[in-house]
């Protein structure tokens, strides 16, 4: 029989026979894996397992279970076992796959009467059975005509809407115990390594949870977050209001020529969120400071800028400080695990000057406030005074806002904190939702090119520092929160589009990011191209297009 040889990043070579799946090969080398394998990747292109090894293969690795494209596929097919085990146990509940929350994809039933305990635990039971069956996904090809009509057939309008809009002429498929279903991404072969799960009922839906690929052979410890979960559903049911929940709608209205409603709609809930913040923060009568924190590429900034405004409509006076400006000098800011300077840590800034300046200045006194000059590394003091008046509040923003350790000598009355993020409600379609963080990242990506001159190659490669930093300092503390703030806005990725996809086509493929570009791009054509030049110039989006009136 004809041979072929696989060629090893680290060095190795292995010997098959042509025509064999990589998930063959995978199981004849797992056991020199500490986690499961879970697609491969030929250079910086990944390849399913279900791929045929028909010609030599150079450059190859396999990609485990913590790797992010290796949990991105675990993630994806078992979505796909859920809702094909879900069929087995209710065939008439449809299953709607929502955010990512408390260490999973939240999910509801179509009709909420469906969810009832009783099924989820009978799903659960039913998604363990079907892994031992290792029963297989199968991959086809459909032209786009058929696949709507198979769409149409089984009342996935919200697929329909996807696809009248692709400029594809087929589709991939996925076929799992007789349901065949639309994924964006790449899938397993079969359920035999979706071991490591749980549904756990939770609100008016429930958690699918599965493991983080830090520790991929536990499932995280079941923590709830009742303010996140809230925020997340009042941005679906406004999605759902105005009858933009995916990308198939939002392109019906790019099409039809009606953005310019939608757009003064959704700054319209913006700007009343923002005020109701503002009215709150009045009425607890004794705040002097305001603390904004939230991940990067939130827009805190901006958000900042109009809180200050709506709070100055209420009769307060508003000043902005930054917690930049509070860094320690250079010589002893920390460092990391590689040596590096570890800007976020909470110990690069000078907790306790922080701490004593806030407090002199709730008291009436006049203190002089640092400037941090970047060049040089090192704090310095330029006359900036202030001393706040009755009215007088502080609008602080930082990564650690939120860390009661940064303001721990200001007592909680004086305090009100804000946590600030991209929370997006808008899903591909109601099997196939949209990261919040590909949307952060995309901002940034844009923002950074425009400001700064960044290559999005290297936006991309500092990305996964920059996610590392929020996980120890921003999210454990987002429930600590008075009130949180969503900054996405329904329409703004078909905005973004016209901007990311230039900066993403520079990514070759003899990049390490060339498979992440790639998914990003992949992303974008389901979108259409929306006018940004509709943006307002007070939106929160103009941090990132440019063009902002807070400038």
């Amino acid at each position: 029989m004809t041979k072929a040889r696989i060629q090893f990043k680290n060095g190795e070579v292995l010997e098959v026979t042509k025509g064999i799946t990589l998930g063959e090969v995978a199981d004849l080398v797992q056991n020199q894996y500490t986690y499961p394998i879970m697609i491969g990747e030929v250079g910086h292109k990944l390849k399913e397992l279900s791929s045929k090894v028909e010609e030599d293969l150079n450059d190859f690795s396999f990609i485990e279970l913590n790797q992010k494209d290796g949990m991105r596929v675990y993630q994806r097919s078992m979505t796909f076992l859920l809702i094909a085990a879900a069929k087995r146990v209710v065939p008439n509940c449809h299953v709607l796959v929502n955010h990512h929350i408390t260490g999973g994809y939240f999910c509801e039933f179509e009709h909420e009467a469906c969810c009832t305990e009783e099924n989820i635990v009978a799903i659960e039971a039913e998604m363990k059975k079907m892994v031992i069956e290792a029963l297989p996904i199968e991959k086809s090809l459909m032209h786009v005509p058929e696949a709507m009509a198979y769409f149409k057939e089984n009342g996935l309008e919200d697929k329909m809407k996807l696809f009248k809009y692709r400029r594809t002429s087929t589709v991939n498929m996925y076929t799992l115990d007789g349901i065949k279903d639309y994924f964006y991404g790449y899938m397993l072969c079969n359920t035999r390594a979706l071991k490591l799960f749980k549904l756990i009922p939770y609100a008016y839906g429930f958690i699918l949870q599965f493991p983080d690929e830090k520790n991929p052979h536990v499932l995280p410890e079941f923590k709830p977050q009742p303010k996140l979960s809230n925020i997340f559903r009042e941005s679906e049911k406004w999605a759902r209001i105005l009858e933009v929940d995916t990308v198939g709608s939002l392109n019906d209205i790019i099409a039809s020529g009606q953005t310019d409603a939608l757009i003064k709609i959704s700054e319209a809930l913006h700007e009343k969120k923002i005020a109701s913040i503002a009215d709150k923060i009045t009425e607890k009568g004794a705040v002097k400071l305001v603390l904004i924190a939230g991940p990067s590429s939130s827009g805190k900034t901006t958000f900042a800028k109009r809180l200050c405004v709506q709070l100055r409509v209420n009769g307060m006076k508003p000043h902005l400080v930054s917690i930049d400006d509070y860094f320690v000098n250079r010589e002893h800011t920390p460092r990391d695990e590689q040596g590096k300077y570890d800007f976020e840590a909470l110990e690069a800034i000078d907790v306790d000057l922080f701490n004593e300046h806030m407090k002199r200045l709730i008291a009436g006194e006049t203190v002089e406030i640092p400037t941090f000059n970047f060049v040089l590394g090192q704090r310095e003091y330029k006359g900036n005074t202030m001393c706040l008046g009755e009215e007088d509040v502080l609008v602080i923003e930082g990564i650690h806002g939120l860390n009661e350790k940064l303001s721990y000598a200001i007592p909680k009355k004086n305090k009100f904190k804000v946590y600030v993020s991209c929370l997006t409600q808008l899903n591909i379609d109601e099997h196939n939702r949209i990261p919040t963080t590909d949307t952060r990242l995309i901002r940034r990506m844009v923002r950074d090119n425009a400001y700064r001159g960044t290559a999005p190659e290297l936006t991309l490669e500092r990305w996964a520092s920059v996610r590392r930093g929020e996980e120890k300092n921003i999210f454990p503390f987002q429930e600590e929160a008075d009130v949180m703030f969503n900054t996405v806005l329904i329409y703004e990725l078909a905005a973004l589009k016209a901007k990311a996809e230039p900066l993403l086509f520079r990514v070759g493929p003899d990049s390490p990011y060339y498979s992440e570009a790639k998914r990003i791009l992949k992303f974008f054509e389901y979108f259409l191209v929306m006018d940004s030049s509709e943006i307002p110039t007070n939106s929160l989006l103009r941090e990132f297009v440019g063009g902002s009136s807070f400038e």
